[in-house]
């Protein structure tokens, strides 16, 4: 089909010698070789946040992934979850609990995801970047199908085919398969992927993620999508932890414009649910698929709803979370998103590429 290729290494050899050039990215780097990695990142994000540079959003890419293989690599750390802030008093919006960032905490974040499977955060974003990141979600497809067959590499990195290092690697038919849903790899943008965890790491979310985790979370290259959902796109129930096997999980579901009411949003079960259930049920079916019934009945008295949200706002929830991408023909705009998937790395899926968060 000739949708994606691999990136121009003369191009990458190019933009290496730019880097070593870079004195902000040679400190970051000999902070990392003296075991301060993280020190290095914060180096190279204050850098970047004052004068933004495509190079050392690059380099930030490479460094965080740098780190999250050694995260995974080190193996099981005994991570425990945290004690739910018992009789909580939430808010609550379309029956979804609902938060601000200044009372997101761990323990109320699993005080939601045990008794709701999920809880919402207002304006974790700020509605003006929200927006920028969803024009730029449009930038980088055209960039992506410009590039496509070119033997070029757009230099203002909106769209470059991120590269793990040995052993891991990003298929071609993982692209494939996110581009036909509409959507792009977070990592094959350094700029939006250095925006996105910027602001969330600014509105406090790395910390209430490695807190509910019980260990600093990583990134899956593969499982953290910039998605762009047209009104005709059908939604499909499923529970990610079906494919994803046993991890230790949590999803950061980011709004970047209205949707619910005037773009697809999400149709969701919130609900605890503790198991699997039946799924794969009908010919053709996909094994993890669940049909209308089956999640009308998980769903209960508190019924299925499409939840609607503004640009900057957040859904959390784990691997045991039913949902679907909710539409209606009839919606005027298509929806704008950033679906993040954090891993505990004691538990982290074999197959996917690991970034430090």
């Amino acid at each position: 089909m000739g949708i994606f290729r691999r990136k121009d290494r003369g191009a990458t050899a190019v933009a290496e010698a730019e880097s070593d050039l870079n004195p902000v990215i040679k400190e970051a780097r000999r902070l990392e070789a003296g075991g301060k990695v993280y020190e290095g990142i914060d180096l190279l994000t204050e850098a970047n946040r004052a004068n933004s540079d495509v190079v050392i959003e690059r380099e930030v890419i490479a460094m965080r992934h740098r780190a999250g293989t050694a995260m995974v690599e080190a193996g099981n750390q005994n991570p425990s979850y945290p004690e739910p802030a018992t009789g909580y008093e939430f808010r609550y919006e379309d029956k979804v609990p609902t938060v601000t960032p200044e009372e997101l905490t761990p323990e109320v974040l699993r005080e939601a995801v045990l008794n709701h499977g999920c809880l919402k955060v207002t304006g974790v974003m700020d509605e003006a970047t929200a927006k920028s990141l969803a024009d730029d979600i449009d930038h980088a497809f055209a960039i992506r199908q410009r590039l496509s067959d070119a033997k070029e590499v757009d230099p203002t990195r909106i769209y470059e085919e991120f590269e793990p290092r040995e052993p891991y690697q990003v298929q071609y038919v993982e692209r494939h398969w996110v581009a036909l849903a509409g959507g792009v790899l977070a990592a094959d943008s350094p700029k939006m992927f250095f925006q996105m965890v910027d602001s969330l790491e600014q509105a406090g979310v790395r910390d209430v993620v490695e807190g509910y985790l019980g260990e600093r979370a990583a990134i899956s290259a593969q499982k953290c999508t910039l998605r762009k959902a047209e009104p005709d796109v059908k939604g499909g129930w499923h529970q990610d932890g079906k494919f994803l096997g046993d991890v230790r999980a949590l999803n950061v579901w980011l709004s970047l414009s209205r949707c619910g009411d005037v773009a697809p949003s999400m149709d969701i079960a919130p609900v605890r649910l503790d198991d699997f259930v039946a799924a794969g049920v009908n010919e053709g079916d996909l094994h993890y698929q669940v049909t209308d019934e089956t999640a009308a009945e998980a769903a209960g008295e508190t019924g299925i709803v499409r939840p609607i949200f503004n640009p900057g706002d957040v859904l959390l929830f784990d691997e045991m979370f039913l949902h679907q991408t909710g539409s209606d023909p009839s919606m005027p705009n298509p929806r704008y998103a950033i679906e993040s998937w954090f891993f505990g790395p004691s538990a982290f899926p074999e197959e996917y590429a690991p970034i430090a968060f």
